[in-house]
């Protein structure tokens, strides 16, 4: 039987574990096996460009942790050699992070699950989420979007003065 200590001390991990899984958007497990430490290095530089926490973690403490924080669909897939990636900020950050040094780094690293904004994803799923750009890129793409009709119908009006005013007016805004 494990000393006091040594199970205080596994408690205290679990209810961090599990208070960092309540308290994040997103958190994705994945299967790191056979990475190198160029490759570690890398992928943990990007996550930490978008604001993401990676960590290895121990299955066992990390079972009870999702179970503790209401997830207990993890049971199965946390086993091997897991890390888990989370955030509080973007919610498809860790995936699409994962997903894209996958494809840069044939595969090497897999998606074994996780959830987003409460929500347990399959790994299709999740997968689906690298293939979206980033928050901010989405909130580009929709301005652009409002700003093309306004854009075009400048373009027309302007067009249109031109021809009521005649060569004189084209030549001017020229």
């Amino acid at each position: 039987m494990p000393n006091a200590k040594v199970l205080e001390s596994k408690k205290a991990i679990v209810d961090a574990l599990a208070e960092k899984l309540q308290n994040s958007t997103s958190a994705v497990f994945v299967d790191y096996k056979g990475i190198t430490v160029a490759q570690d290095t890398e992928l943990r530089n990007k996550f930490r460009e978008a604001g993401v926490e990676y960590t290895v973690v121990k299955n066992t403490l990390t079972r009870f942790a999702a179970n503790k924080a209401g997830y207990n669909q993890f049971d199965e897939l946390l086993n091997g050699t897991t890390s888990m990636a989370s955030t509080s900020g973007d919610p498809i950050a860790p995936a699409r992070i994962v997903c894209e040094f996958a494809k840069k780094n044939k595969n090497i690293v897999k998606i074994k699950g996780g959830f987003v904004e409460g929500t347990v994803m399959s790994v299709e799923q999740l997968m689906g989420f690298g293939e979206l750009p980033s928050k901010d890129a989405l909130v580009a793409q929709v301005l652009g979007t409002f700003l093309a009709p306004i854009s075009s119908l400048a373009f027309v009006l302007d067009q249109i003065r031109i021809q009521k005013e005649g060569p004189a007016a084209e030549a001017a805004a020229e």
